[in-house]
């Protein structure tokens, strides 16, 4: 039988077939992906077939099907090993928040070179509008031209009160959209807003830190009654990226792609080479600042910030 998977607990997976129903699988034996070394072998969005052990109701699944695509993390321990978040996606989605807590341009543009890589078009949704005041919609503005001006779709939504709540609706329909961010941006409060039968648990932002307390702890597809999925995930406190090599990750930069063969010398890193067409577009404000500010955290390994 064939199966997406829709639910991870790390020892345990939920298979839904192509009919709606679901069902409870374990993996059998090892599933090893040359080249990749994981946590997880199989996650959230995978196709799989499965069978069922004799006499029993417990399925297991014996093979995996290939990928269009996935999404990985640094695993939280400090081995070397990357986590899947997601297989198999035709978007992604960073939920981002001005302030309570606030979501760092550094951490909005990891996830953005992430999605690059592994070739998923991203969006970003700016969430809690019912709490910005005249000044800090203008803030949010500049913030947005940020990256609207270098091609990411942005928009604003209060998951709260609905605001522009039926536009999220009309780009995730019939698509397979990952939800991301730190906790406390409101993540779970949009998917309920989507998906108002759901009620996924919600968390307030703690005092404290004024950082999200976790409230997914796996991440999870739930199926959208027009067509499509959503694949929520857990709040993400820091996002390392793994596997691009130096050389590599000027191309996920869109603004760096169309200036590399501008550059003087052919290996040009863009840090401090005479001649680099990168440094001169952010010298004279055609690139922005903090995108480069961005570029050199990731080039020298410092990538691990909230």
């Amino acid at each position: 039988m064939q199966g997406l998977i829709i639910k991870s607990t790390g020892s345990w997976y939920q298979v839904q077939t192509p009919d709606g129903k679901r069902y409870e699988a374990r993996i059998k034996g090892k599933f090893r992906i040359k080249g990749l070394t994981t946590t997880n072998p199989i996650a959230v969005g995978d196709q799989v077939d499965f069978e069922f052990e004799p006499g029993s109701d417990n399925a297991v699944i014996n093979n995996l099907h290939p990928r269009k695509n996935y999404i990985i993390r640094k695993s939280i321990n400090l081995s070397k090993q990357a986590q899947i978040i997601a297989a198999n996606l035709d978007q992604a989605f960073l939920v981002v928040t001005l302030a309570s807590p606030r979501t760092s341009l550094g951490f909005i543009d990891r996830f953005l070179v992430t999605a690059e890589a592994y070739d998923i078009p991203a969006v970003l949704i700016y969430n809690k509008l019912d709490l910005f005041s005249d000044e800090g919609l203008e803030i949010l503005a500049e913030h947005k031209s940020i990256y609207e001006n270098i091609g990411y779709p942005c928009y604003e939504v209060s998951a709260l009160v609905g605001t522009n709540i039926n536009q999220v609706k009309e780009l995730i329909k019939d698509k397979t959209t990952l939800f991301s961010g730190h906790s406390g941006v409101g993540k779970s409060s949009l998917i309920n807003a989507l998906l108002p039968d759901l009620s996924l648990r919600t968390g307030e932002v703690s005092d404290w830190s004024d950082k999200g307390m976790h409230t997914t702890t796996f991440a999870e597809m739930h199926q959208l009654p027009e067509g499509g999925f959503i694949v929520d995930t857990p709040g993400i406190r820091e996002l390392g990226v793994i596997d691009i090599e130096q050389g590599e990750l000027s191309h996920f930069f869109p603004e760096m792609r169309e200036r590399l063969n501008q550059c003087r010398f052919n290996n040009c890193r863009h840090v401090n080479e005479p001649g680099c067409a990168i440094i001169a577009a952010v010298e004279e404000g055609e690139m922005e600042l903090s995108r480069y500010e961005s570029y050199l955290s990731i080039y020298h390994g410092h990538d691990t910030r909230a």
